[in-house]
């Protein structure tokens, strides 16, 4: 190129692999691109270097003063400059009067200005000074972009060719059979269709395009009402009585688009010709931009739906609760808003990997959509979140109705790949006008609510009410004070006897984890031990009170107190970890307790999550010779095809069906079948929530061999469960 300024940035310079700079290929014609910003630029030139590199000069300048510069530069070496693209907003000369000055000293130029915005005034000052081919609205696609310069490219061809025509027909002094010859030649050539019409209105020429275009016979010139009869037929309506009145007013110049019915989309000209101020016909043009308004469309949705689910986004979801808002409050009629999480569904994508929990995903909106009615909208707000608007209810029961469904459908399992999984959902509910009546109102309100529910144990659904704002606050505190609890020593084991009914020995003792905060006394592990879940800490706290069981076991065992086993209990989101048999292997070596002397819980509920994982994970823990014990048995999905597949050694029966045990109670044949089934499958059963000598006898002439309770014994600190085994020793 040129000795172009050292502002100027070239794409005529490239580096070779050796990093030497080598001058590429050089071309006759440059595409100049204007913007302040460097990184917009830079990445401006590389698109459209991608797709034009090799047949322009792409030359990037960041200031008006630069490009008029390098314009005149340009010229006075011989080098065409097709188009100019121009940012609207830049310092020191703004894009419409940049490109106003660039028109009147290079008319025959295209000039396209980019804008972050919609800048009536600056498009109409380009438009009124005829100096603005097309605006391009940023952040742009590369596709527009690449589709919008080449159409333009293409029409500065085209304008090139029609000006050497025109001057071949000055040259041959406007011969009239030369003209009509190099005119048709010239309509041929345009990508756009042509009809010319007198000022009569009568058909005086059209380009093979124009017959394209509309499907039109090519073997017959066809006259005014025949392509008219024609054009309406193919045309959708209102679009064909909007063209029918235009052509009926040939003085007017317009533009608009057109939809055929076989689904093309047209952009339409026309425009009144004149010669010496005498409207002497009208030139219609009309251009397939099927492609470019698909292209726009997809755009579009991809702006406001999610990329996976293709449900709704958040942005969507917005603008639809302010409609709906509006609507009700003009009806007077009631709306309410959901957030939906998807329980413990991290866990299944740390796990699996984010490819199954995309499917998880899919299908779960699947089984979604059937619980809502036709208008109700539902959006992925994040992750795992989705939000549902149900507009027009009546009452909260109908939002109730609705969470209750969703509960439902969610409980079989999903067979996605090879596995089988299960997923929960936890619902909070804000109903307009009660709740909020505002759009952020309702969404904090329902997140409040949702909070509540996790708090509470998940799998549910709660409507917004005033005391849940304190109740979050009260546990968005404990939240923060449990992140420090583990640093200042404030977590604490109390150990729980199981004992063997017919030797009345000792035989096991449960680690049962309390939190000692330092202002609110001891805290139940109900109520924090769901936070530590949700917020990931249950994985190092897991690890702690596994560590603390094992150190202390073993020097119960080197008091003479063995054979001692201590059962340790899984989270969920512990034993779907990738790392909790390598740490179960070093906490063993490390505290050099036996293997067999470890028991580890979990529930029926979190092996259930994924069958296939949970007997890879209970398979390599049975090979190291630990003890595993299913707790909970009875409240979750008591499978028994699954459970004589796992390699269980004790199976715990849930205290729900114990407490009001009777002779006359239903849950006593469902305990006389566990025991039954435990015994089949040689598994020890141990009945939990034991509070009364009558729950004792009960429960032996069941077979339950093992039990544990509070009648038995509470559980213990460190000191009294070492004083209680020395007496059992001793007596």
């Amino acid at each position: 190129m040129g000795k172009h300024d050292a502002n100027s940035v070239s794409w005529q310079k490239i580096i070779s692999n050796d990093g030497d700079r080598v001058e590429a290929n050089e071309t006759n014609a440059a595409i100049i691109c204007v913007d302040d910003e460097s990184v917009i630029l830079n990445s401006l030139g590389e698109q459209l270097k991608r797709s034009l590199g090799q047949e322009y000069d792409l030359e990037l300048v960041e200031s008006g003063a630069e490009a008029i510069a390098l314009c005149a530069e340009l010229v006075e070496e011989g080098i065409e400059i097709p188009i100019i693209i121009c940012d609207q907003i830049m310092p020191g000369m703004t894009g419409d009067k940049l490109l106003i000055k660039l028109h009147s000293l290079y008319p025959d130029t295209i000039k396209i200005l980019l804008t972050g915005q919609a800048n009536a005034d600056a498009v109409g000052n380009l438009v009124n000074a005829n100096a603005l081919y097309r605006y391009i609205a940023k952040p742009w696609s590369e596709t527009d972009l690449i589709l919008t310069v080449k159409e333009a490219l293409k029409l500065y061809q085209q304008e090139r060719q029609l000006a050497e025509k025109n001057a071949t027909l000055l040259e041959v002094n406007q011969q009239l059979t030369s003209a009509i010859s190099l005119l048709q030649a010239t309509l041929d050539a345009t990508a756009d269709g042509i009809l010319v019409l007198d000022s009569s209105g009568e058909v005086v020429n059209y380009n093979q395009k124009f017959v394209d275009i509309w499907g039109l016979p090519s073997t017959v010139k066809l006259n005014r009402e025949q392509i008219l009869t024609w054009v309406l037929q193919e045309l959708t309506e209102p679009y064909a009585s909007n063209l029918r009145e235009r052509y009926a007013r040939l003085a007017s110049d317009n533009f608009n688009c057109l939809e055929l019915k076989n689904g093309k989309i047209l952009e339409c000209y026309s425009q009144a010709q004149q010669l010496q101020e005498r409207e002497i016909g009208q030139v219609w043009s009309f251009r397939d931009v099927t492609e470019h308004k698909k292209a726009q469309v997809i755009i579009q949705h991809q702006a406001f739906h999610d990329s996976l689910t293709n449900l709704p986004n958040r942005t969507l979801f917005d603008r639809e609760l302010a409609k709906a808002l509006k609507k009700a409050q003009r009806i007077d009629k009631m709306l309410a808003v959901m957030f939906l999480d998807l329980d413990r569904f991290k866990t299944i994508n740390d796990t699996l990997g984010h490819a199954v929990g995309d499917l998880l995903l899919k299908s779960v909106v699947e089984r979604l959509k059937h619980c809502l009615r036709q208008e109700d909208i539902i959006a992925r707000w994040g992750g795992d979140e989705f939000t549902i608007l149900l507009p027009e209810i009546n009452s909260r029961q109908d939002a109730s109705a609705i969470a209750q469904r969703i509960l439902s459908v969610l409980k079989p399992s999903f067979k996605l790949e090879k596995h089988h999984l299960h997923i929960t959902s936890s619902i909070g509910i804000a109903v307009f006008p009660e709740d909020g009546t505002d759009a952020d109102v309702l969404l904090k309100n329902a997140d409040t609510a949702l909070y509540w529910v996790k708090e509470k144990g998940r799998n549910s659904y709660q409507h917004y009410a005033l005391r849940l704002n304190a109740q979050a606050r009260e546990l968005l505190s404990l939240e923060n004070d449990l992140h420090y609890a583990l640093e200042k020593q404030e977590l604490v084991l109390y150990y729980q006897p199981i004992i063997e009914v017919t030797t009345e020995k000792i035989v096991k003792l449960e680690a049962l984890l309390r939190w000692q905060h330092r202002k609110l006394g001891l805290i139940s592990p109900e109520l924090f031990i769901p936070i530590a879940e949700e917020n990931g800490l249950i994985t190092a706290i897991g690890e702690w009170v596994l560590e603390t069981a094992s150190t202390q076991t073993k020097a119960w065992q080197d008091m003479g107190l063995s054979p001692l086993i201590v059962a340790v209990n899984l989270s969920a989101r512990q034993f779907y970890n990738n790392d909790l048999v390598c740490t179960v292997k070093r906490i063993l070596q490390q505290t050099k307790l036996n293997p067999g002397s470890l028991e580890l819980e979990m529930t029926e509920t979190a092996t259930m999550h994924n069958t296939s994982l949970a007997k890879q994970i209970l398979s390599n823990l049975h090979q190291m010779g630990i003890s595993l014990s299913m707790d909970d048995f009875g409240t979750g999905y008591s499978s028994l095809s699954y459970l004589k597949d796992f390699p269980f050694n004790t199976l715990k029966i849930d205290r729900s069906f114990i407490k009001d045990l009777s002779v006359d109670s239903n849950n006593l044949a469902i305990i006389d079948a566990i025991a039954t089934l435990g015994k089949g499958l040689n598994l020890q059963i141990v009945a939990e929530g034991v509070e009364s000598e009558q729950l004792k006898n009960l429960l032996a002439t069941l077979h339950c061999d093992y039990m544990q309770g509070y009648f038995l014994s509470p559980p213990l600190t460190v000191t009294e469960a070492t004083e209680l085994m020395l007496r059992s020793i001793k007596s």
